[in-house]
Parts: structure tokens; C-alpha cells; sequence
């Protein structure tokens, strides 16, 4: 089976929202782009991010070639959502919304706002690929590029730099927590013999705190000594594969001119064991900056979708 995820940036019919193409001719340019890209993978699953209404997704599928399924989340404040494409049919569909039990809310702004849940859900899916039943998460945590009062991406000083910078990673670490919580959840401690993939753009790399928390039990990661040793932790613990996708194409944005890899696949001792393969796909982005609004007219995504193959 071959798992994969894509932050499709903006995927918005024109007009509909905050980054929406200018134009039809653009629009079916990007929808040309993303379905040549999408065909090309052979996927079973794809999870997506940035997607801005059901119509656009269904624009999208109409292109892609044979037939699929899709379910989408709640879209955020800007109008975004989550969401999960697959050639069979989607069961057991829900959204994770909640913080932690316990956890207290999260400050986000200068004005002592707060949140105690998910700004963007995470949904979740059930799909059945070769007789094998697979759970997929698609995620979009917290950007790291900040935003400041009233639409700015410039901060007015390095005071309010800083500041955002604490709310957005905190928000974004009480997202990952939240998600962990749940698939922590849907597991029951079956992660030994229960295929789920955790997909989606978490908005920093493998190695970042927020990244790791969605690992859950610590000491077994690849390439370390205690993989192949199984113990207690393995029913819920999940393995991120970005290590093994090949070192020079180990990255899906390009920001400032320095690649990254902030859009991952993380899967259960049931799959990982299995994983044959992990790639990138698509063209090389463009370098990005600050301002996610800047590329509207764009007719592609600024990020590159991340695939594995797991055998049987």
C-alpha cells in the first residue's frame, strides 16, 4: 500500500477565501499541477492540508484519474482544512478537536486570548487497502510562520517577535499533545499488529520537541539501538520515517533558501516493519518566506507531498 500526504497550500476556488487564486485560468493551472503530481504517485491514501472548501477538493478529485473517496474537517479561522483522499471507501470518519484532559488552555495573543483546542482538526479515517484495515490522521498543527494583530506578518518589534513566537509554539505543542492523546486512544495498545499512519504538515522537523511528542513512548526510534528489540512501549508508539527517504531529497518546503522537511508519516510497529520505501515527490518548491498569502497566483504547492510503501 502506498501512504501519502500534501499540504496543497490555498486550495481555494477563486474568490472563496484569504489566498484564493485570482483567477479561473489560475485555478485550473493549479488544479492541472496537483492532479499530474498526485497521478504520478500510484497512491492509495493521501492525507491533505490547506484544503479551503469541499468544492475545491472535489474539482481536484474530478481531475485525478480512476475513482476516490474524500472526507474533510472543520476549516479554521482563515478557512482551511484537514482532510483524507482514498480509492476505497472512508469509514469510522471523525475529527480531533480537544487538548489534553488537564491541560490547561493556551495563550495565543497579546490580549490574553486562549485556546483549549485544535485550530485547524485533525480528521480521522478508516480505510480498508489489500484487506488490510488502515487508520489515517491527517494533521496541520499551528504554523510556525507567525501572524501578528490585524493580518500583519511583520512583528512591529523583536519584543512581539518573541512573544508570538512563544504562543504559536505552544499552541502548536498542545496540538501534537492532543493528537497523541487521541491516537494513543484509537490504538488501545494494538499498535503491534493495528496499521495507523499520523500524516500531515506539523509545521517543524523530526528532531523538535512539538514533532516528538507525537511519538509517544521514547527509545525505540530507527536507526537507534532498541529498534529491533520490541517492548512494553510498541502497542502505542509510532515511528516518524523521515530517515529513511534519501538524504538529498530529505526535505518538502524550501524556506528562505533552506530546504526542510516539516511534512511527515508517522506509523505503528505494524507498518513500520513493513515500510519498503519513503519519498518525495513533485517538483522542487519554491523558496517561501513570511507571508503565506504572497503566492496565490501560483500554480502549484509550495510544499512537497511525502510517501511510503508499506508491504504485506
Amino acid at each position: 500500500m502506498r501512504v501519502g500526504t500534501w499540504n496543497l497550500e490555498n486550495l481555494f476556488r477563486p474568490g472563496e477565501g484569504s489566498g484564493s487564486p485570482p483567477d479561473g485560468a489560475t485555478y485550473h493551472a493549479k488544479l492541472t499541477s496537483l492532479a499530474g503530481v498526485i497521478d504520478g504517485l500510484a497512491l492509495d491514501v493521501l492525507a491533505v492540508q490547506e484544503v479551503g472548501s469541499p468544492g475545491a477538493l472535489d474539482d481536484l478529485v474530478g481531475r485525478l484519474e480512476g475513482s476516490w473517496h474524500s472526507a474533510l474537517a472543520t476549516p479554521d479561522a482563515r478557512g482551511i482544512r484537514a482532510g483524507v483522499l482514498s480509492r476505497t471507501p472512508l469509514t469510522e470518519v471523525h475529527e480531533v478537536t480537544r487538548f489534553p484532559h488537564l491541560l490547561a488552555p493556551v495563550q495565543v495573543d497579546d490580549a490574553g486570548h486562549t485556546l483549549d483546542s485544535l485550530g485547524r482538526p485533525a480528521l480521522a479515517a478508516r480505510v480498508r487497502v489489500q484487506g488490510v484495515d488502515v487508520d489515517v490522521v491527517s494533521v496541520h498543527l499551528k504554523s510556525k510562520l507567525l501572524s501578528y494583530p490585524g493580518g500583519r506578518f511583520n512583528p512591529r518589534d523583536e519584543d512581539e517577535r518573541a512573544r508570538y513566537a512563544v504562543y504559536a509554539l505552544h499552541r502548536r505543542a498542545a496540538e501534537a499533545a492532543g493528537v497523541r492523546v487521541h491516537v494513543t486512544g484509537l490504538l488501545a495498545d494494538q499498535g503491534r499488529t493495528r496499521v495507523l499512519v499520523v500524516a500531515g504538515d506539523l509545521n517543524d522537523e523530526a528532531t523538535a520537541a512539538t514533532t516528538q511528542i507525537l511519538l509517544g513512548p521514547p527509545g525505540s526510534e530507527i536507526g537507534t539501538g532498541g529498534f529491533d528489540a520490541p517492548d512494553r512501549g510498541d502497542g502505542s508508539r509510532l515511528w516518524n520515517v523521515e530517515s529513511l527517504i534519501p538524504e538529498e531529497d530529505r526535505y518538502s518546503r524550501v524556506y528562505r533558501g533552506r530546504r526542510e522537511l516539516i511534512d511527515h508519516l508517522l506509523v505503528t510497529r505494524a507498518a513500520v516493519e513493513r515500510v519498503t520505501r519513503v519519498e518525495t515527490g513533485g517538483p522542487v518548491p519554491p523558496s517561501v518566506t513570511d507571508n503565506p498569502l504572497a503566492r496565490a497566483d501560483e500554480p502549484a504547492s509550495d510544499h512537497r507531498p511525502v510517501v511510503v510503501t508499506i508491504g504485506r
